[in-house]
């Protein structure tokens, strides 16, 4: 139900001006598919629509499950990215659309995430073969895999100068790592889905793989067709890769490759509104939210309160980039370091109490600790260094304000979580029975107090 987001969906400029992106996807889908296989493992013994959550809830002991289930909820809301203030209005009207799909068109959503697939890989491979034929002229292989480009110095010193190049490397990743989220959504669909304990897990591990694959060969595509690297950088259009668009196949061409793009951003946003609404669907059933949310219309079999919900949230957290020239950047790593979180949350529990994890049909057999283990350190890694800043020097206009954001977010949920207490929603006992025996999408609905 997903392509790990969108292929298209990182801003090029700040790849390209912070050391380059095909080595970055590469070293991001490595780790990321450690992830994603931890995550798989976990899905396939919980195939449930509220995913990390609920996880961390089923794997922590059952003192220590609230708790843990509460903090993966509060940082898994922060994926909202905000959008500039000329686009405000087209990013309601979209957001408008994308939630009367997924109120009046349900029966069609299966059939509009096979047209989605066919749209990223069909598209992707069309775009990058228009632009390497129509290409005036192609850069060397040693500006593609070797060329190091260090644009973070808003006084011409960057980075590289003041630190090191492996510290503008780090932050590079950032876009490469953006890039790769949102596979979770195949766990949030398992309730619909028949045979969800494998179903969900293979979903997991394909949009990651699909995704690396076919990124890779899109940015090398680009990157081969970059005509002049300052122009592209510095374009009039605001994104390089549309300046990459015009260079190669001219102004009506990139039209067509940029509708290409734009079509894939729309998929992927659609079905982020439908996996956010059987998470937030989840989050009532649990107590987390309102019970008004905990109800599927009869007619369309559908929640359509969450659907609402979530494209109300989407356009209210979009709001504070109006006015502010560095949201973009915080808001990606906010949107980064707050889905890996929760991401991590349930993996590390599944290796903290590995002796009493259940395992389901889709298992990593002797690899699954190591791997579990690879993934939390990544994550903890990552999620640090999105927090540092990325252009020199640092000021009010540059500063990374994710690590504002993201203290906000755990100062929230703690304080919340220790003035006002547990609202114990989910019986985190151990599970005796294997899931082939019982769903454990029921057995959540059971475990509700």
């Amino acid at each position: 139900m997903n392509q790990s987001d969108s292929l298209e969906k990182g801003n090029t400029y700040t790849d390209v001006v912070m050391g380059g992106d095909e080595a970055e996807l590469a070293r991001m889908a490595v780790f990321t598919l450690m992830v994603g296989l931890s995550m798989a493992e976990v899905c396939s013994a919980h195939p449930t629509s509220g995913g990390p959550y609920f996880w961390s809830a089923m794997l922590s002991k059952p003192k220590d499950a609230p708790v843990a289930s509460w903090i993966t909820v509060c940082t898994f809301g922060t994926d909202y990215v905000p959008t500039p203030a000329r686009t405000i209005g087209i990013y309601a009207a979209i957001l408008v659309s994308q939630g009367l799909i997924n109120t009046f068109g349900v029966h069609i959503l299966k059939y509009l995430n096979n047209i989605s697939v066919g749209w990223h890989a069909l598209g992707t491979f069309s775009l990058a073969v228009a632009i390497l034929a129509k290409a005036p002229t192609h850069q060397s292989g040693s500006f593609v895999f070797t060329t190091f480009i260090d644009q973070t110095g808003l006084d011409g010193v960057g980075w590289g100068a003041r630190a090191s190049h492996a510290y503008v490397a780090i932050t590079g990743l950032l876009m490469a790592q953006y890039t790769l989220t949102g596979f979770d959504a195949s766990a949030h669909m398992c309730e619909e889905t028949s045979n969800a304990a494998m179903a969900g897990s293979v979903g997991i591990v394909t949009a990651i793989g699909m995704s690396s694959l076919l990124g890779f060969f899109l940015l090398l595509a680009v990157l081969f067709s970059i005509q002049d690297v300052t122009g592209t950088i510095n374009s009039a259009t605001g994104q390089p890769i549309a300046q990459v668009f015009l260079d190669t196949v001219g102004e009506n061409g990139a039209i067509v490759l940029m509708t290409i793009v734009i079509g894939a951003m729309y998929f992927c946003g659609t079905f982020s509104v439908t996996s956010n609404s059987r998470m937030m669907y989840a989050f009532a059933r649990d107590g987390a939210i309102p019970q008004f949310f905990h109800k599927v219309d009869e007619k369309r079999q559908s929640p359509i309160r969450t659907v609402w919900l979530a494209c109300t949230l989407s356009f209210l957290l979009g709001l504070p980039s109006l006015g502010s020239a560095v949201a973009f950047s915080a808001a990606t790593s906010i949107a980064t370091i707050g889905l890996y979180i929760s991401y991590g949350i349930p993996i590390a529990l599944r290796v903290i109490y590995r002796k009493d994890f259940v395992r389901g049909p889709f298992h990593l057999g002797k690899l699954s600790y190591p791997i579990a283990f690879m993934s939390v350190a990544w994550i903890g890694f990552i999620s640090i260094a999105f927090m540092l800043p990325t252009i020199n020097p640092v000021n009010s206009q540059t500063l990374n304000y994710a690590v504002v954001a993201v203290g906000i977010v755990i100062f929230y949920s703690v304080g919340f979580w220790a003035f006002i207490g547990p609202i114990r929603q989910i019986q985190a006992d151990p599970v005796e029975s294997s899931p082939a025996d019982s769903s454990p999408a029921d057995a959540s609905e059971d475990k509700l107090s």
